[in-house]
């Protein structure tokens, strides 16, 4: 893989070398907490509704997780915790640009996705939203951001909110931030549906991991049309990328009719959709 952006440069991400010890040099602090990236490369996979769902049934477990939504260039995973435009003072892109403490951009949103219930025990669960404000949008296209910040927010996340999992909604693709929230990652998921351009850019989002030597990859097949036979799917994905399917969840009429309003999974407990999701929060703590 040629790599062109300045995270590469500075990282030594095509000399196989150099990548672990980078990876364990920007790991450092880290160890307290888990690092779970769900990733996707194309938009429109069900990755932000996935990585809300998957991080409120950890939460459920008595776990503290942080979830980020680092997809700057076009922010939404909190409309599924129940959070307006109006209810954030401070985004992620506040502490980009130095006008706040990354902490002042978390919020406690369990009581939302609980809806009064006591659902989360001893955990809890801390968004960190992108502005949805155009104007915060456009400066990031227009001007970038130091992406070595997030590392450093990152960290501080872990330490002052004492954060048992950090989940990273990463920007469809790969760019900088892609490939440093892949980079720090105990667990990379990556989100594809039974679509050719798909299957082509998930085999490139793999190649990217497995040459910076990502601890633990799994793949989650969404959206998985009627036709396929989901043993059969799980088999010929897992033989494809030789990694470990996490779960095969269906095209759900259900879930589109929701419209993101609610955390899918709380809503119907009992739905085949729902046991996916929990499948792979059990994959999750299983496997890290």
């Amino acid at each position: 893989m040629t790599c062109t952006t300045r995270f590469c440069e500075s990282s030594d991400v095509g000399s196989e070398f150099k990548v672990e010890d980078y990876r364990l040099k920007i790991r450092k602090g880290f160890d307290m907490a888990k690092i779970i990236s769900i990733h996707s490369f194309r938009g429109g996979t069900g990755k932000s509704n996935i990585t809300a769902n998957v991080a409120v049934q950890i939460a459920r477990q008595g776990y503290r997780v942080g979830v980020v939504d680092t997809d700057i260039n076009s922010p939404g995973i909190h409309v599924l915790f129940r959070m307006d435009e109006e209810d954030i003072d401070h985004a992620l892109n506040d502490y980009l640009w130095g006008r706040c403490e990354i902490e002042d951009a978390a919020y406690d949103v369990s009581a939302k996705v609980g809806k009064g219930e006591i659902i989360l025990m001893a955990g809890g669960v801390y968004l960190i939203s992108s502005s949805m404000r155009i104007g915060e949008i456009t400066r990031i296209l227009r001007d970038g951001y130091d992406v070595g910040l997030l590392n450093q927010g990152f960290q501080t996340l872990i330490d002052r909110l004492a954060l048992d999992y950090l989940f990273i909604d990463t920007h469809p693709g790969v760019n900088e931030e892609t490939l440093l929230s892949i980079t720090l990652s105990d667990l990379l998921i990556v989100i594809l549906r039974t679509d050719q351009q798909d299957f082509q850019g998930t085999a490139v989002t793999v190649d990217v991991a497995n040459k910076l030597n990502v601890p633990h990859l799994c793949l989650v097949v969404n959206k998985a049309i009627s036709i396929y036979d989901p043993v059969q799917l799980k088999k010929t994905v897992e033989q494809t990328y030789d990694a470990p399917v996490a779960a095969i969840i269906p095209l759900s009429e259900d879930v589109a009719a929701l419209q993101s309003a609610a955390i899918f999974s709380l809503r119907y407990p009992d739905h085949p959709i729902t046991r996916e999701i929990q499948k792979i929060a059990t994959f999750i703590e299983a496997e890290i």
